[in-house]
């Protein structure tokens, strides 16, 4: 459904979506990608609340001006600070609050929103993170202390070739409890369903931006494995 709830730089909209049944249950922050609030990102959440979490996705490019929201938003990955990051902490704070919330709660991503993912798992507001082909933010030196973290990349993604043994390698320096996985035969946005125009399917192959079902299905398995295991059993 499509909701709001309070952020410093004041209300934010959202969708937002519940389990069916009795709760408590745990919590997800779903952060969109570069193209905004699509409905592959409504598609995400819906699929968390059916997997019996309370899930929300900010629509961070929503405070005027598009184009300037969307640069904004990139500045606030990039500096790991700024309105975005203080919009997905109030989020997770929204989650907290409700009383069907058991205050376990985590973060998922998608491209820049992985990138989200990897800025706020060291912050100490998640309990799992799931940053997925997220992208690198201008300081990395904090990630090694993220919350527990599942992480999918594609080997054939030109834009962070190598992420998946560098993400691993510095999450090892503190034995932080990880899944990271690379697959072999996809490349970026492998997870992601976009509703693209049938002359644009090539480009997209030939970039390497195709979603890919088994990869995708395989990734979303994992994510739900390890987030039942952070965020169900821990609490």
């Amino acid at each position: 459904m499509e909701t709001s709830f309070p952020a410093p730089a004041g209300p934010l909209p959202a969708y937002q979506a519940r389990p069916t049944g009795a709760g408590p249950w745990p919590g997800v922050v779903i952060v969109h990608d570069a193209m905004g609030m699509t409905r592959d990102a409504k598609r995400i959440t819906d699929r968390f609340a059916g997997n019996g979490y309370l899930a929300i996705a900010p629509a961070l490019y929503h405070r005027g001006n598009r184009l300037l929201c969307v640069v904004r938003t990139l500045q606030a990955f990039r500096n790991g600070e700024g309105t975005a990051v203080d919009d997905l902490i109030a989020a997770r704070d929204h989650l907290a609050a409700d009383p069907q919330c058991t205050g376990k709660i985590g973060i998922v991503g998608f491209c820049m929103g992985g990138g989200f993912c990897l800025v706020l798992g060291p912050s100490g507001a998640f309990d799992a993170s799931a940053p997925n082909y997220g992208e690198w933010p201008k300081d990395i030196s904090k990630i090694a202390n993220s919350c527990p973290t599942v992480a999918s990349y594609g080997a054939k993604d030109r834009m962070i070739k190598g992420a998946a043994a560098q993400l691993e390698g510095i999450l090892a320096e503190n034995d932080v409890p990880r899944d990271i996985k690379e697959y072999p035969n996809v490349g970026h946005s492998f997870m992601n369903e976009f509703p693209t125009p049938g002359p644009l399917k090539v480009i997209e192959r030939v970039a390497g931006l195709a979603y890919s079902e088994p990869e995708a299905e395989d990734a979303w398995q994992r994510i739900l494995a390890f987030f039942g295991e952070h965020l169900r059993d821990a609490g």
